[in-house]
């Protein structure tokens, strides 16, 4: 492959939320490879923050962490203002941060009910509008991907608060796309599959009581023998924030091993 191939993404000043570990991390050191211009990151934790922003940028590009709890409206507000001081411009998002608390529809508190809300849908919607604004703004082109969840499509029953704000996250992905395709802004979707992650390990540990070899026992019922894994996913992430993707708005992609609407036969 050419040079230019890895320096696809060189423009992008991009802001990461939940860029500290797991699958925003992936995808900042996707973006750094590829040439990425800036990269801005979020997360409640300095100490994972500053790790991870010294170790995406020892890959030449400029990064920086910004402490944020996007369920804090406040927070998104400082987190986009921060990267326009930085860097002038930002001309892609990712919002991968999320929460995923357990719950069913009859032991879901009202508390927990919008705490999965504020996390999972509204911290999105306050980062696309501070970033579409500024792009609105400033005449220029942009690209957004929202990391979602295959569980928008339904969930498991303890999942349902949750699967209810990916779901909400489904139609504002739909919605921004089709509201700003004319400005050259696009806004793009991944569903994620059952991922190996360290916020997956911990939420087994936390909700499930799983033991220390949880992984080794769920990706050998998996189809292809293995749950998601961040780095696959981030090569996708960094194409749809890229020119590559052309015109591609408005599309929610599911990545995993199991077909919606399959049944066993």
């Amino acid at each position: 492959m050419s040079d230019d191939y890895f320096l696809r993404n060189r423009a992008t000043i991009a802001i990461i939320t939940g860029g500290t570990q797991g699958l925003g991390l992936a995808i900042a050191k996707r973006l750094a490879r590829e040439g990425a211009r800036g990269i801005i990151l979020s997360g409640r934790s300095v100490d994972k923050g500053e790790g991870a922003a010294a170790s995406v940028g020892s890959l030449g590009t400029e990064c920086f962490f910004v402490k944020a709890d996007v369920s804090v409206p406040e927070d998104c507000y400082r987190l986009v203002a921060a990267a326009l001081e930085r860097f002038g411009s930002v001309n892609g998002l990712v919002n991968s941060a999320g929460a995923t608390d357990r719950g069913t529809l009859l032991d879901t508190s009202p508390e927990r009910w919008e705490g999965l809300f504020n996390t999972n849908a509204r911290g999105p919607f306050l980062m696309m509008q501070g970033v579409v604004r500024h792009l609105v703004e400033t005449g220029q082109p942009g690209s957004i991907a929202n990391i979602i969840s295959m569980t928008a499509h339904c969930g498991q029953s303890y999942l349902t608060a949750y699967s209810a704000s990916k779901g909400a996250l489904v139609t504002l992905t739909k919605n921004v796309a089709n509201a700003f395709a004319a400005k050259h802004i696009r806004c793009n979707g991944i569903l994620t599959g059952w991922m190996d992650s360290p916020g997956e390990s911990a939420t087994q540990q936390k909700f499930h009581g799983a033991s220390e070899d949880w992984l080794t026992k769920a990706e050998a019922a998996q189809p292809m023998g293995q749950l998601v894994k961040p780095d696959q996913v981030a090569g996708l992430a960094a194409y749809l924030l890229s020119p590559e993707s052309g015109v591609m708005t408005g599309a929610l992609i599911d990545y995993d091993q199991r077909v919606s609407g399959a049944y066993p036969e």
